[in-house]
């Protein structure tokens, strides 16, 4: 498949050191497409839209900001975590807007399952259903956020 020049930008901008010292691919060696597409077909698998999960991060970030880099528990199931750290980065995918540099840890207290994530995770998941590659720090894996974020 022949990529557009925006499409080899996007590509470029993925790769470790351009825009994080370790990227948005981690070792998975597929091309950017089939990494949407396979977490795509998860998603319809589970009944679950790329909006929902944005949508249930960007809710644990909002109550964990205030949380001042110490731990709180939300609605009794979930212990959530906000680390911020200076600065902005951009979306490799070339939106305009920058966001936050920080993490979010959440551990389902019901489960004892944990997720980790960026605000720019829940930008890439909203507008591109991009979850990372395989490897990368900041994957969340489609097939196990539903069972760390609404059970």
């Amino acid at each position: 498949m022949k990529q557009t020049p925006q499409e080899k930008k996007i590509q470029k901008n993925m790769q470790p050191g351009v825009i994080t010292l370790s990227g948005f691919l981690g070792n998975d060696n597929r091309h950017l497409h089939d990494i949407i597409a396979e977490d795509k077909n998860i998603l319809e698998r589970l009944n679950i839209s790329q909006e929902d999960i944005a949508d249930r991060l960007q809710y644990f970030t909002n109550l964990a900001w205030d949380s001042y880099d110490a731990p709180i528990i939300i609605d009794e199931v979930y212990q959530v975590e906000n680390r911020s750290y200076r600065g902005k980065i951009a979306c490799p995918f070339t939106h305009a807007g920058m966001y936050p540099k920080g993490t979010i840890s959440l551990k389902n207290l019901n489960n004892g399952k944990e997720i980790c994530w960026t605000p720019l995770n829940i930008h890439m998941i909203r507008e591109h259903c991009f979850f990372e590659g395989k490897g990368s720090p900041h994957r969340i894996e489609p097939s196990e956020v539903s069972k760390i974020l609404f059970k």
